[in-house]
């Protein structure tokens, strides 16, 4: 008998994507509200009651809400595609390369990473858990991703005649953005990072990179033994990949194909004093609805890969 899954907000563009991998997997029933549905309470509650899991594609207001929906003996359980969560109590947080696999197949509320510190996580955490890099280093990013990252707004802001303009588009200037405390917490880091975010006219993708002027930092490992870590840490992943080839350059492509993989670099100059960590993924893939799907597979009992988009082995 198939699991019946209710998508909370499938009409945005993470719950589409989210519908696309699901759709005709026979081991999910989907459960999906139209617009007049959903504004009735009480049938939104009885989605959210009666399945066995909700996936929450919502603002992060809403998220909160549609969690306090939930009644206290609800055998119904949540993976939140929002933001909502990913710091909070009772919630565990759903990078399964990060966390464990196991932790989060026994797991009641999952909480999505962010695309950004998908990236980030995957290339820091290992560093800092093996003492390669110190956890008081004030760390910083610099990172790109497509538009769609941006939700409905951004998508028709890029897609209007003003959009043909924008080649490239910062933001995060008044600080405090909201990935912060998530990348400090999991990272396990003594500061928040200097995150310095982008966007760029591509529909999809995302480059996140971590400069380390390793000469300058206390106790930092070289170059070769954080790769070496990284690719340790990943060794058994069928969607993360450490490259040990140097590449010349890092594109990426205005109409990518979505992807569910993950890449990680480790760029090192000539005399070894300096380093970036590079990781490549999709913003709506490993960054928000392949890490969805990845989850509810855990959750399910099913292998973490069914259904995702990755490269032939």
């Amino acid at each position: 008998m198939p699991h019946t899954v209710f998508i909370d907000g499938a009409a945005g563009t993470t719950g589409l994507e989210i519908v696309e991998r699901l759709e005709d997997r026979p081991e999910f029933e989907l459960v999906i509200l139209d617009d007049n549905e959903r504004k009735e309470s009480a049938t939104r509650r009885r989605a959210l009651n009666d399945s066995d899991f909700a996936i929450l594609c919502l603002p992060d207001d809403a998220a909160v809400e549609a969690a306090q929906m939930l009644d206290a003996d609800s055998a119904t359980r949540l993976i939140d595609a929002s933001s909502a969560h990913r710091t909070a109590s009772g919630w565990i947080y759903g990078f399964p390369e990060i966390i464990g696999s196991q932790v989060i197949a026994g797991a009641k509320k999952v909480t999505n990473p962010g695309c950004y510190p998908t990236g980030f996580l995957a290339l820091v955490t290992p560093l800092v858990r093996a003492k390669h890099l110190p956890a008081s280093w004030p760390l910083t990013i610099n990172a790109v991703s497509g538009f769609s990252g941006g939700g409905r707004a951004m998508i028709e802001r890029f897609g209007s005649e003003e959009g043909q303009d924008i080649a490239w588009r910062g933001y995060g200037y008044g600080f405090g953005h909201k990935h912060l405390a998530e990348m400090q917490q999991k990272a396990g880091l003594k500061y928040p990072p200097v995150f310095a975010p982008a966007v760029v006219p591509a529909f999809r993708g995302m480059v996140v990179e971590v400069p380390l002027p390793l000469e300058a930092m206390p106790s930092a490992s070289t170059a070769d033994c954080m790769r070496d870590t990284l690719m340790e840490a990943y060794a058994d992943s069928p969607i993360i990949t450490v490259r040990e080839d140097v590449v010349p350059e890092l594109v990426l492509e205005r109409d990518a194909p979505a992807t569910d993989a993950m890449e990680l670099f480790v760029f090192a100059s000539p005399d070894g004093g300096q380093a970036r960590l590079v990781a490549r993924l999709d913003n709506l893939g490993k960054g928000a609805s392949g890490a969805a799907v990845q989850n509810l597979n855990l959750m399910a009992g099913l292998d973490p890969t069914i259904g995702l988009a990755l490269p032939a082995a």
